[in-house]
């Protein structure tokens, strides 16, 4: 096969996967592990205020959604009409589900410390950072092939999941990835190989 031809291959197996972090449900500080609360009020605003700028992505091919109530929320108020997908789901916190970050810490400090340290604990009983991170990239890497794009409205935590899994990133820097509510973000590629796409406003 030339290089042309190998080329021209790759090209045409690429996919581009549009990534939509879910509206907030909650202040930061009061994010709770696992959380399945519906929109805020703020959620519900900050949708009117960008709704705007992510209605083209309602054209994508293929349109999915995390299982949670704030990213069926979020979806359903752009007119996405997604089908959701349990591989898009949180990452299982175990006996965490339902407690923020400050509760955990003051509860259980070394487990909390283990927990941020190595990627492959489970100190909460649940999914260890590393499986959870695996999964959505084999979400990622099992997505059909398609002409035009396909979007995913997520938690923010499955978006940064992605983002380390696509960037190859030691799974460390999961906590260095800050995803707001409603940003985007878009994975050009296949199973594998994946390269953030960052695309001129005028597109």
């Amino acid at each position: 096969m030339t290089a042309v031809a190998f080329g021209s291959t790759i090209a045409a197996m690429s996919v581009r996967v549009s990534l939509v972090a879910a509206a907030r449900s909650s202040a930061l500080l009061a994010e709770r592990f696992d959380d399945d609360r519906p929109l805020d009020h703020a959620g519900w605003h900050e949708i009117q205020l960008v709704a705007h700028t992510l209605l083209p992505l309602g054209a994508a091919e293929l349109r999915y959604c995390s299982p949670t109530p704030r990213s069926r929320a979020t979806a359903d108020a752009l007119g996405f009409a997604p089908m959701a997908q349990p591989a898009l789901r949180e990452c299982d916190m175990g006996r965490w589900r339902g407690w923020t970050l400050a509760e955990v810490t003051a509860r259980e400090p070394a487990a909390v410390d283990t927990w941020l340290c190595d990627p492959r604990s489970a100190p909460h009983g649940g999914e260890p950072l590393l499986a959870f991170i695996s999964r959505i990239g084999g979400w990622l890497d099992t997505r059909p092939a398609c002409d035009g794009l396909i979007l995913a409205v997520a938690e923010p935590s499955v978006v940064r999941a992605a983002l380390i899994y696509a960037l190859r990133a030691p799974p460390a820097s999961y906590w260095n990835v800050d995803v707001r509510p409603l940003s985007t973000v878009t994975l050009t590629g296949g199973r594998g190989r994946w390269s953030l796409s960052l695309e001129s406003a005028s597109r």
